[in-house]
């Protein structure tokens, strides 16, 4: 994924980078107030030829869905099977901020995705919901083959939510294939729910460092997310959240803290180490359902492609795409 802390100018030549290297996929996001989602998928998408352009994730609730989806076709008759699009709830602190946080997060991601996958696929949507209400509206240029829409989500019922309506998933950092196995029951339950039987895909971040140094940057980007809020939903399958918590309160300094994890929280939550300790993880990940594994580089967001090049020098492009984060 392209640092949202680096310039966007910055994005076409990135994307251009990461295609040479081989990788499958690109993700971007729409983190407040960086660079637009769309936006930056275009910019990115423009400056490659193969490479396939994730949107993880658009807030709902910052677009209308009939927008969402007229940005959306636009981008998937132009790069056609080359999007996957994502909606997620959004910083709750951020809908408020501009003023968007609706009564329901979950009514408004399920209503707003809903229409999108009805529209992209050329229904006429006439809907009255909590949150969505269209009235006859159809797209002009709808899509032949729709791409699977994924929510970016953790909690049960936004799990639950995503099998129900959506195509895929997306689990975000500290998303050990315990956690990843655990998610997949909420999803499951959720299609049984809407006796969905078509595939659902599963993307999973997973921060990167294959040295040392790596590593290090590992820990502290994990340190950071420990201390920046409540990761029990994620932790809670691997036995740990408890732990962790304590563990959080009791260091105030986050190099302190990231000194203290022990080392297989970060084998588990991360892929580090060797190659083959790397390629081990990525298998583990896989075995537990993940179709693409996104590597989140640590560390300075400038040096991003730096370690995607290392990645990529030991063969671990295939079937792993890329995404790289600011630490």
């Amino acid at each position: 994924m392209f640092p949202c802390a680096v310039e966007p100018e910055a994005l076409p030549s990135f994307a251009h980078q990461v295609e040479a290297l081989g990788y499958q996929e690109l993700w971007v996001v729409e983190d407040c107030f960086f660079a637009g989602g769309i936006a930056a998928a275009t910019a990115a998408l423009a400056a490659t030829e193969r490479l396939a352009v994730g949107i993880g994730v658009l807030p709902a609730v910052m677009r209308n869905p009939a927008t969402a989806a007229l940005e959306l076709s636009t981008l998937l008759r132009i790069f056609p099977g080359r999007v996957l699009p994502g909606f997620g709830h959004g910083v709750a602190s951020w809908m408020e901020q501009i003023g968007a946080l609706p009564p329901s997060q979950l009514a408004a991601l399920g209503e707003t995705v809903s229409a999108v996958r009805a529209l992209l696929a050329g229904e006429t949507v006439t809907t009255a919901g909590r949150h969505v209400r269209l009235d006859d509206v159809r797209l002009r240029y709808p899509i032949a083959e729709p791409p699977p829409i994924s929510l970016g989500v953790r909690a049960e019922r936004s799990l639950r939510l995503s099998g129900r309506v959506a195509d895929g998933t997306v689990l975000s950092e500290l998303s050990a294939p315990a956690y990843l196995r655990w998610a997949r029951e909420q999803v499951d339950a959720g299609r049984a729910e809407a006796g969905r039987t078509d595939p659902h895909r599963y993307t999973v971040y997973a921060y990167l460092g294959l040295d040392e140094d790596g590593e290090w940057a590992v820990r502290r980007s994990i340190a950071r997310v420990l201390r920046g809020g409540d990761c029990s939903v994620q932790l809670g399958p691997l036995g740990i959240a408890e732990e962790a918590a304590e563990l959080a309160r009791s260091h105030a300094e986050e190099d302190e803290l990231a000194q203290a994890l022990p080392r297989e929280w970060v084998e588990q939550l991360a892929v580090i180490g060797t190659p083959d300790e790397a390629a081990k993880a990525l298998r583990e990940f896989h075995d537990a359902g993940a179709d693409a594994v996104v590597f989140v580089p640590a560390g300075d967001p400038a040096q991003a492609l730096s370690g995607l090049a290392q990645a990529a020098s030991v063969g671990l492009t295939d079937p792993v795409v890329t995404e790289a984060w600011p630490a």
